[in-house]
Formats: C-alpha cells, structure tokens, sequence
C-alpha cells in the first residue's frame, strides 16, 4: 500500500530540480543529486496539502518512464490520500463518514488531516464504512 510517484531529476545550472508530472504542486531542488531526491519526499508530502484543502482527488502514479526515478509517499498520508480518493469518488462529506462510522465529526476532521497522526487501523474502518477494504502487501525494495 505505498504509493510512488514517478520524478524527473534535472540538472538546473546550481543544483538539481525535482518534477513530478502527476503532481505539478510538487516541485522542488537540492544542491547535489541525493540531496535533490531527499528534498522531493518532503515536497511530494507537503503537495498533498493542495489536495486535501481543496477537496480535489490526488492523481493515480503513473509509470515509471526512462530517465525518471520513483518517489515514495510515507504510508500514512498515503493511506488517507486513498481515503480522500475513495470519498471524494462516492461523494461522502465528513459528516456523512462520521454518521456511517457512528463517530462524531470532528474524529473525521482529524482523519483527513494530514497533519494529524492516525492509526492505520482507522483509516481501514473508514474504508470499510465505504465498502472498501485497505490491503497492505509486502514487497522487495528498489
């Protein structure tokens, strides 16, 4: 359950700029190549704000293309950008989340605050109070 965005790392005359073509919010550059990679993890993170103040469904990843690396969202805020897709998709405001899940509102504010830690285990209920079912996989590292 991770989701990777596809980036293109670029020289930029000082340093290195970072792209991402799914998500044009995110932009970002560092001084030295891995420096530039470690800056796009924040940069991806933080692009989702955008997403999420405004309501808008946060693109799928698309593939990997030659010259372009993966960049990984951390699982949590990747799990409730599934979450922010799947009610946007059916419609559902927090007030309705709150009233399938028997919940006051506000314990769905902080759900779809990134900036707010929440349980994995939370995000899943959700889910399931929209039909769906979180599944998380194991898989070998790049």
């Amino acid at each position: 359950m991770l989701l990777s965005f596809p980036a293109r790392v670029t020289p930029d005359g000082t340093g290195f700029m970072v792209t991402f073509p799914d998500v044009p919010e995110a932009i970002t550059c560092g001084a030295t190549y891995e420096e530039a990679l470690d800056m796009a993890a924040d940069a991806l993170a933080t692009a989702m704000d955008f997403y999420f103040e405004d309501k808008r469904p946060v693109p799928e990843p698309s593939r990997l293309k030659r010259g372009q690396v993966l960049v990984d969202l951390p699982p949590s805020i990747g799990a409730k950008v599934l979450l922010l897709n799947e009610m946007l998709a059916q419609g559902t405001r927090n007030a309705d989340l709150a009233r399938l899940m028997n919940v006051r509102p506000q314990e769905i504010n902080r759900l779809t605050d990134l900036k707010h830690p929440t349980k994995i285990d939370t995000i899943a209920i959700a889910l399931k109070a929209l039909g769906k079912r979180l599944e998380l996989r194991l898989a070998d590292a790049r």
